[in-house]
């Protein structure tokens, strides 16, 4: 037997539409980001999902809620709120615009775009980059990032044998997590797309990444 988890990206946000980061900080969901949350909400009306969890950020939690009330799901009331499952924290660099941290990060080597600067560096790599560019030294590390988010994948495998949970996470940490089992990603995660994962009590696989619709 397995548990199968459907991982939704937030919707749309403020920062987002201003190319800023995101991490911990937060940001209301714009009106395409309602949007997102709600489609992404009507293709899961046909899985009948157990569990419902959130990052505990405001905009994973609304997105969570909006998706919950187009899903028709009856048997859930509310999103749980998850802060294993929280964005990757930039320190420092929150609310920068995304440009100049890459500039900052990258430009003695060459990179000219963060969603390039995570394809070549790898999720690990990086986020040690930022944590030690960090003058007060808030941002994670990937050693302190892994301890987070290890414990919410280690209690979406405890769940009864058969299970089926959504959780409402974030970009880097979605993409992050797909990485780590061995799926190698080429773009980044889209507002209200879906990355589903099979758990097992020994292993984890990624069934497919960044999907705005449920795969044939």
């Amino acid at each position: 037997m397995a548990i199968t988890v459907y991982f939704v990206r937030h919707g749309q946000t403020y920062l987002n539409r201003y190319h800023r980061v995101q991490g911990w900080s937060d940001a209301p969901l714009t009106s395409q980001g309602q949007t997102d949350a709600k489609r992404t909400g009507k293709v899961l009306s046909g899985v009948g999902f157990d569990y419902l969890f959130s990052s505990d950020l405001a905009r994973t939690m609304e997105t969570a809620r909006l998706l919950l009330a187009a899903s028709n799901n009856s048997k859930i009331k509310a999103p749980t709120p998850t802060p294993a499952f929280r964005e990757e924290f930039f320190g420092f660099f929150e609310g920068l615009d995304s440009a100049m941290l890459t500039n900052f990060l990258g430009a003695e080597t060459g990179f000219d775009n963060f969603a390039d600067m995570f394809s070549k560096l790898g999720p690990d790599t990086l986020k040690d980059r930022v944590a030690a560019a960090d003058p007060y030294k808030d941002a994670e590390n990937h050693v302190q990032f892994w301890n987070r988010v290890s414990k919410g994948i280690d209690y979406l495998r405890s769940l009864p044998d058969g299970s089926t949970a959504v959780v409402v996470s974030h970009g880097v940490t979605i993409r992050s997590i797909a990485e780590h089992y061995g799926y190698h990603t080429t773009e980044s995660v889209k507002n209200g797309s879906l990355t589903r994962l099979t758990l097992t009590p020994t292993d984890t696989q990624v069934d497919f990444y960044n999907q705005l619709e449920l795969p044939e």
